[in-house]
């Protein structure tokens, strides 16, 4: 028996920020971010909900779609760089308010990579512990929390959501077949936030110094990024022992519509073999790649057998994929639980 997807689920909040919304914020034009990036707007969470709120619905919708009860669940990991707190980790949180209270409950943190090692140290654990029958699998975060809205370097990139997937036995050659991860911390500062750590404790200074938002050297990013991709592909699949044309599916964290297009252009994949989610979730950091594979997933796009890769890169810097041959029929009637979209002006002071 091997180790599969038999769930998925994904939330985003309903708060709309066009990129017309802001050009009146920032020095940027709707027609520069979609061009460059790829995005036409994002979802910002409302002024009562933290990334925990966020993962526990998208962790209800995957149960569902599961048809898994809370108290079958045996492991939950999720992975966020924008938690609620330092400590608790979120998971317990979410946990505790999932009612999955026979369940171990921890956080992974690689930045956009995060669900990716999160799904690595799941799958490893189910095969290693017979105990471990069922786990669920998040990336959620709330980047609108941590973003300096008046640095347009990196404000308009990201946006907020949750994603989530549950993992459990599956028959024969179906389910997780290999991953790869790797990090390379020489680069460790080109994606970061310095502020509230043993480094850098909160202090009248680090306020002032702006420590307690999130930086991004754009350069250093798209270098990484455009490397990092394919890389991880080819690794995970000659690890596999497949050719990369027998890859039926590819979904990429979605920081860049251009890293997106670029990678797989070196690696002779045709863009229709990917879906993507970016013009309108932007990128969502450690929920990109769960939101855009439960959303495929929704559309019944895959088919029992396919032969998919999820890769993806960020911090740290990290960088990793998942080889899997997806083991669900027909999503089966699931119905999100995304709210009516709205666009709304003034968010930030709703």
């Amino acid at each position: 028996m091997g180790i599969g997807i038999i769930g998925t689920g994904y939330y985003v909040p309903s708060r709309i920020l066009t990129n017309k919304e802001l050009e009146s914020m920032v020095d940027t034009s709707d027609e520069w971010i979609f061009t460059k990036v790829g995005i036409r707007e994002r979802r910002i969470a409302g002024p009562h909900e933290a990334t925990s709120d966020l993962a526990l619905k998208a962790a209800q919708e995957a149960l569902a779609n599961a048809g898994v009860e809370p108290e079958e669940v045996d492991l939950i990991i999720l992975a966020t760089s924008s938690p609620d707190m330092i400590q608790p980790a979120t998971a317990a949180i979410v946990q505790g308010k999932l009612g999955a209270l026979n369940s171990a409950a921890f956080d992974v943190s690689a930045v956009c990579a995060g669900f990716v090692y999160a799904m690595t140290v799941a799958s490893a654990m189910m095969q290693a512990n017979p105990q471990y029958r069922r786990a669920v699998v998040i990336g959620a975060e709330t980047y609108s929390r941590i973003l300096d809205w008046t640095d347009r370097t990196t404000c308009v990139y990201f946006g907020d959501g949750a994603g989530a997937v549950v993992l459990g036995q599956q028959a024969g050659d179906l389910g997780i077949q290999k991953t790869f991860l790797k990090n390379d911390g020489r680069g460790a500062g080109a994606i970061r936030y310095l502020g509230g750590g043993s480094r850098h404790p909160a202090s009248p200074e680090t306020l002032a110094q702006k420590m307690h938002r999130f930086e991004m050297n754009g350069r250093e990013v798209w270098n990484f990024a455009t490397t990092a991709c394919p890389l991880s592909v080819r690794q995970v699949v000659q690890d596999a022992g497949i050719q990369l044309s027998d890859i039926d599916w590819i979904i990429v964290h979605q920081a860049n519509i251009n890293i997106i297009r670029h990678s797989l252009d070196e690696l002779g994949i045709p863009l229709e073999k990917t879906y993507t989610t970016i013009e309108k979730y932007a990128n969502t950091a450690g929920a990109s790649l769960p939101i855009t594979l439960a959303e495929a997933h929704a559309k019944n796009l895959f088919r029992k057998g396919d032969k998919i890769v999820l890769v993806g890169f960020g911090g740290g810097l990290s960088l990793g994929a998942v080889y899997l041959n997806w083991g669900m029929d027909y999503a089966g009637g699931q119905k999100a639980l995304v709210q009516q979209p709205a666009v709304v002006g003034d968010w930030q002071k709703n």
